[in-house]
């Protein structure tokens, strides 16, 4: 293979899709040059593309599909639902069943309202906690993605020009956003205490929330400090708002979440991705006090929240099964594979005479090309020549049979064995040889 010179069935995909769809696509992540590698199914930890290549998926659609494709399981109950009916304006007792999987799971969730994405989740819990408080403002970390809703977009991909010390600049992320958005987000430093204490405390009497990632994939895939997610719970309280953990991505660390990793309690905590088995998914969960803005039962909630799809009976039973699955003997091979991948890319570093790096926990880790300490957004933004490097990685890891994120994100699956891991290090590092070979 050599994409993309061998990529025939894709590059014609892509000319046709270029007509009807903008840049020829639905989803920006998924655009690289000169076309995109278009898929045509999937088979656990494998993915074939529409040229017919077998490549290990290490994106997993962007982290959700923590059990690979056409899981025998999860496939089953997804076809025994549709026989039955795909969604109803009625309620259904799949969406209790998966609310008590993860109030029994989370210990700071008692109850739980679904959406069907992420981005809307992260939207409500952000609306759940201005209707709690009645204030306007939230903070959140520079570089971290909490999906695309206005507020949480804010200060996404600040560049540096933008840089002050310890005083992020609320930056629109995409172009059109109100002035008045602006002025609602404060942009906290991630894992900086002292300059997160004095902008929250600064803003503090108009502050509804606080959200925060554990740790943000676009903010470099590092965990956050543990003495950093304390104080900014000790902060909520302080101030009197609501502590949202975003957990669409970090979910996948551990049975209990990151939270329980990280021994901090939130307010709310957000879910999308693996708790839907597979299919369009996410939910907001969190204390019974603030839950109760969703409440309908003595006239119009604090908040009314509906959505056509929400808790669609599809989507919750996939998500049971999906969870089920998930139990500690899955994560604990997630993590057996997770630290293998990790240790055997800093080898192919040291082998290759590249500089670079792994971060990341369990499953999920991204690829640096810098020599510091990564630790938070500005120092994983990539130079010039580090994102030309992480370019031709990309590249190079899709023609030796590797799906990958092109900011270097990998997400692992179950069905993934120790060869299987063998086999993504390899992969990596023939694409640094390649990358080293460029002297970039």
């Amino acid at each position: 293979m050599q994409y993309p010179d061998d990529a025939v069935r894709s590059r014609t995909l892509y000319e046709r899709a270029k007509k009807s769809l903008p840049g020829g696509n639905t989803r920006t992540t998924v655009y690289h040059a000169p076309f995109p590698v278009y898929a045509a199914r999937g088979e656990g930890c494998r993915v074939f593309d529409a040229d017919g290549v077998a490549r290990i998926d290490c994106i997993n659609n962007f982290t959700s599909m923590i059990h690979g494709h056409a899981h025998p399981a999860i496939t089953e109950a997804v076809v025994r639902q549709a026989a039955l009916g795909t969604a109803f304006g009625m309620p259904t007792e799949s969406e209790i069943v998966l609310a008590e999987t993860l109030c029994a799971r989370v210990a700071s969730v008692e109850q739980v309202r679904f959406t069907n994405s992420g981005t809307e989740a992260v939207m409500m819990a952000i609306k759940a906690a201005r209707a709690f408080t009645g204030r306007p403002k939230i903070a959140k970390c520079e570089g971290a993605y909490h999906g695309s809703y206005d507020y949480a977009e804010i200060s996404l991909d600040t560049p540096p020009e933008y840089w002050s010390a310890n005083d992020p600049r609320p930056v629109a992320y995409s172009k059109g956003t109100p002035e008045g958005v602006l002025n609602d987000v404060v942009a906290i430093p991630f894992n900086d205490v002292a300059a997160s204490r004095e902008l929250i405390r600064r803003n503090g009497a108009s502050l509804a929330a606080i959200l925060v990632d554990p740790m943000p994939n676009r903010a470099g895939l590092v965990p956050a400090d543990r003495e950093y997610l304390r104080a900014l719970r000790a902060l909520a309280d302080e101030v009197g708002a609501v502590l949202i953990f975003d957990e669409v991505i970090t979910f996948r660390l551990g049975y209990h979440g990151a939270q329980e990793k990280f021994g901090v309690t939130p307010d709310l905590t957000v879910f999308g991705k693996i708790i839907g088995g597979g299919f369009a998914v996410g939910a907001v969960g969190g204390s019974r006090k603030v839950m109760g803005v969703f409440d309908p039962t003595k006239g119009k909630p604090a908040l009314p929240h509906g959505g056509t799809f929400s808790a669609n009976p599809m989507t919750m039973r996939a998500g049971e099964v999906a969870l089920a699955l998930l139990d500690e003997a899955a994560f604990a091979h997630l993590d057996r594979i997770g630290n293998a991948v990790r240790a055997g890319i800093a080898r192919a570093f040291e082998k290759t005479g590249l500089t670079g790096r792994a971060t990341g926990m369990g499953s999920l880790l991204r690829v640096h090309f810098a020599d510091r300490q990564i630790r938070d957004y500005r120092s994983a933004y990539a130079r010039p020549d580090e994102a030309r490097k992480l370019a031709a990685f990309h590249r190079g890891l899709i023609n030796h049979g590797v799906i990958a994120a092109n900011n270097g994100l990998m997400a692992l699956s179950t069905p993934m064995t120790e060869a299987d891991a063998d086999e993504i290090i390899a992969a990596c590092e023939s694409a640094l040889q390649d990358v080293a070979a460029m002297k970039i």
